[in-house]
């Protein structure tokens, strides 16, 4: 029985799999999205988000922590044949990836499935990414059904009559009119006289 048993073995050693957690993540921050099975996405997810919680305090002690954790690969590209060091996999974190997302209270990552299907032993591939800096908090409106549609533009005619039956006593009293009902009850009592 597996009870209170956490995480996926994913046929690996301990020490195996925290170089693979290590990597991906590296390998996520270095290019902003890798495409990997879904089992390793889901298990490397909830590490990058909580070191780009890290990178959004800013801190020296929050950049030793992330280095210890993830160490602190350099970052090459080739140029004209020539390898290149670009930087540090922590100091982009740091840097850009930690400021992109401070308005961001979570949620840096996702994972697209693809339809794709790994040769070998036909695991299911996905992409995970980190969300866009261009996209915004805000949610968009819920489609609501043509009932509901109708309901609510019902509810806002009736608020807009009400609004204005109420601005047109209000104009009223201010001309110093009387109001209707003021004016009928006084013909009556004058009636019965």
């Amino acid at each position: 029985m597996r009870h209170r048993v956490a995480g996926r073995r994913l046929g690996r050693t301990k020490e195996h799999r925290l170089a693979m957690r290590r990597n991906l993540v590296s390998a996520l921050f270095q290019h902003e999205t890798i495409s990997t099975t879904i089992e390793k996405a889901k298990e490397v997810k909830p590490f990058a988000e909580k070191l780009i919680t890290l990178a959004k305090k800013g801190t020296l002690p929050a950049r030793r922590r992330a280095i210890a954790l993830l160490g602190n690969r350099d970052i090459i590209a080739f140029e004209e044949g020539e390898a290149v060091r670009k930087g540090t996999v922590v100091g982009k974190l740091f840097s850009e990836l930690g400021p992109r997302y401070l308005d961001r209270p979570g949620g840096y990552t996702r994972i697209i499935r693809l339809s794709l299907k790994r040769l070998g032993d036909n695991g299911q591939l996905v992409l995970l990414q980190l969300v866009g800096a261009d996209e915004s908090l805000e949610k968009k409106p819920k489609k609501r059904s043509r009932k509901k549609i109708k309901e609510a533009v019902e509810v806002e005619s009736v608020a807009e009559k009400q609004d204005v039956t109420e601005a047109q006593v209000e104009t009223e009293v201010e001309e110093g009119e009387d109001t209707p009902d003021v004016q009928d009850s006084e013909e009556e009592s004058s009636r019965e006289k």
